[in-house]
């Protein structure tokens, strides 16, 4: 038998990320593009017995969810949310920066937002839930979360996720190596 999988799916295309805009708590759906995208995960996720599927509770992961053909499975998982941006919610890093030339998100966080231990801490969580399932996990949620969720996975600081790109529609496969959790595929699109 070999060892479970973790299967992280990023949300199809929205507006505000095609333009870049930091999106949290702002609930806005998929655009046609990220609509064709999500349902392309279809054929990339069908064979998988998943013992368990997970899902932010954001209208963009349930809805690439239903058409990757997962969402009557998926569970909302409030942890799964995206990175809290605070007062840069809806801005863009440009936007940011004429502000705060030198901000990073993974290092200052946002004002009235998370930080990203914060973030780590609930991908904590997520794993601990994954490891528990008994089997293949899905987990359809956000960009910067589940870059955090991989660099928890193979036991990194969560800051790591800096240098862990993730396009919209991806999917990223985290198993075993033995006993060592790692990274199998990252950013497929």
């Amino acid at each position: 038998m070999s060892a479970p999988s973790v299967y992280l799916v990023r949300h199809g295309q929205t507006e505000w990320s095609a333009s870049g805009k930091h999106t949290s708590t702002t609930d806005i759906p998929l655009t046609e593009a990220g609509r064709a995208a999500a349902a392309g995960l279809r054929d990339r996720l069908s064979g998988i017995d998943f013992a368990l599927v997970l899902a932010s509770p954001r209208v963009r992961a349930q809805e690439t969810a239903r058409l990757a053909g997962l969402g009557d499975r998926a569970e909302v998982e409030p942890d799964l949310v995206e990175f809290d941006y605070g007062e840069y919610e809806g801005l863009t890093t440009p936007e940011i920066r004429e502000e705060r030339p030198d901000w990073s998100l993974w290092r200052d966080g946002s004002p009235g937002g998370e930080t990203v231990e914060e973030v780590g801490r609930r991908a904590d969580r997520v794993i601990a839930r994954a490891l528990d399932a008994g089997g293949d996990v899905a987990l359809f949620a956000h960009g910067h979360v589940l870059r955090v969720l991989g660099a928890r996975w193979i036991e990194q600081p969560p800051a790591l996720a800096e240098r862990l790109a993730l396009a919209t529609g991806a999917v990223c496969r985290l198993s075993f190596e033995r006993e060592t959790r790692v990274i199998w595929e990252w950013d497929l699109a």
